[in-house]
């Protein structure tokens, strides 16, 4: 059996045994993968089943220049927000360039960026195909879907407010973005994706960032748009929602609207094992190690036996992809990097 169809097998929790597994380094750890083994790619290294695509925005990035003034060394994303480079390791400071926006003619005149014209989509059939000829799971990444890139743009408090106090701006902006999203999902569809990867962050370790009812009305009908087309061009196609923290109260939101698969199940603030119980039967869970404690802090007998455990308990009949639940940052030691290999490695086996 190839490993395409063992990773259908096990998301779709057709039966256990083998269990895909991942995980994204930091630069400095990708560095310490070089040193170690000599090699460049670690997930080809380590035998990762998925491979990621994205269009490449082709459009001209200076036309976002004139709403960031007086920035220098600032980089800029294809929807014009601006990064600059921080104090610590890899991490940025986000500019927002909708920020000081008052009027609904201002974010009429924004040059949002146009799915189709801004974008090189042959490139991505052709990167599919790639992937899909050895035998591995290609997954478009399309992750700030709707929320994030709604704030990355406005500002988070200026959005929250909007949402509340002007709700005309709040929809007009997301509306504009949910258009462009289900284009993006039309056209990584056509391109034969096996995957598709969507997210927004709406619950801090608490709670959510705004109410429930709040997020039925803001976002939840635009991320079921957003899944809709991808579902009409391919409706075998899965649906990946990325949400980081804890987002219990919308997970029966999310199956209905056809998520499928669920990322990251922090275990800092919520436990995979109890999801699993309530709703392992609708659910892939994808994550469940925490970034927080067990693989930088935790020992290397406490980061096999959390690994065991969740293979163990969540693993039953399918529906686990064992991975650190957010990017292995500088503190995490190598070993505990090998002993999380080694166990999956041990029982795929």
């Amino acid at each position: 059996m190839s490993v395409r169809e063992k990773f259908f097998r096990s998301v779709r929790r057709q039966g256990e045994g083998y269990v895909p597994y991942e995980f994204n380094l930091c630069p400095s750890l990708q560095d310490e993968f070089k040193k170690r083994y000599g090699e460049i790619e670690y997930n080809s290294y380590f035998e990762f089943p998925c491979r990621y695509v994205e269009s490449q925005f082709t459009a001209d990035i200076s036309r976002y220049h004139r709403f960031h003034p007086n920035l220098k060394d600032t980089h800029f994303s294809d929807w014009g927000v601006g990064y600059k480079k921080g104090s610590v390791a890899h991490f940025t400071e986000m500019k927002h360039p909708m920020r000081d926006f008052k009027s609904l003619e201002e974010f009429k005149l924004y040059p949002y960026p146009d799915p189709i014209a801004d974008y090189s989509w042959d490139e991505v059939s052709v990167k599919v195909n790639e992937i899909k000829a050895n035998n591995l799971v290609a997954v478009a990444r399309m992750a700030m879907t709707i929320f994030e890139i709604s704030w990355y743009l406005r500002g988070m408090d200026n959005l929250m407010i909007d949402m509340v106090m002007n709700p005309d701006l709040a929809n007009y902006h997301m509306d504009r973005i949910t258009e462009i999203r289900c284009e993006f999902a039309r056209r990584y569809t056509q391109a034969g994706i096996d995957l598709l990867h969507l997210g927004d962050d709406v619950s801090t370790q608490l709670d959510m960032m705004m109410s429930p009812d709040m997020w039925r009305i803001y976002i939840k009908p635009r991320l079921e748009a957003v899944i809709s087309a991808a579902k009409q061009v391919n409706p075998n196609i899965l649906i990946f929602y990325h949400g980081d923290g804890n987002l219990q109260k919308i997970i029966p939101d999310l199956i209905e609207v056809g998520v499928e698969i669920l990322n990251p199940i922090q275990p800092e603030c919520m436990d995979p094992v109890e999801i699993k119980k309530q709703y392992g039967d609708k659910l892939t869970l994808w994550g469940t190690v925490g970034t927080q404690t067990t693989m930088p802090f935790g020992t290397v007998h406490e980061v096999r036996e959390t690994c065991i455990k969740m293979i163990r308990d969540v693993g039953k009949g399918g529906g686990l992809v064992l991975a650190p639940t957010h990017t292995l940052e500088p503190e995490v030691p190598w070993e505990n990097i090998q002993a999380f290999i080694d166990v999956v490695r041990d029982h795929n086996r």
